[in-house]
């Protein structure tokens, strides 16, 4: 399985960036993804997990109402619509596949497989 972000750049506070994550090799049909993030000093964070078997999506609170995940299971790619985007958001977004461990949605832990992220860059 491999996963691989694309997307990410640098923009200024208040701009928009679309991340996208694909997916290949055989990943189990409706499983959950997530979208953490590694901020410098490298705690990792889950930002938006969604769970398509049950159509619902997760947030972080700081990112409520910025961000929204979504997927296109035809193409298998799993995105991030960033918008809003603030200083704090600067981070290496990591997408992840396949939750093989139960508890929060948001865990990075949680998921099998990980990508190796892309850099978000926010000035202000």
């Amino acid at each position: 399985v491999q996963l691989v972000e694309s997307g990410g750049g640098a923009v200024q506070a208040g701009g928009s960036l679309r991340l996208s994550c694909a997916a290949s090799g055989y990943i189990r049909a409706r499983n959950c993804m997530l979208w953490f993030r590694r901020a410098p000093g490298g705690k990792r964070v889950g930002v938006a997990s969604i769970y398509p078997s049950r159509g619902t999506t997760f947030y972080d609170d700081s990112v409520k109402g910025r961000f929204t995940v979504s997927q296109n299971n035809t193409e298998n790619t799993l995105h991030l619509q960033m918008n809003s985007l603030k200083p704090e958001d600067t981070a290496v977004y990591i997408c992840a596949a396949e939750r093989v461990k139960s508890g929060s949605l948001l865990s990075p832990g949680a998921y099998k497989y990980w990508g190796q992220g892309t850099q978000v860059t926010v000035s202000s």
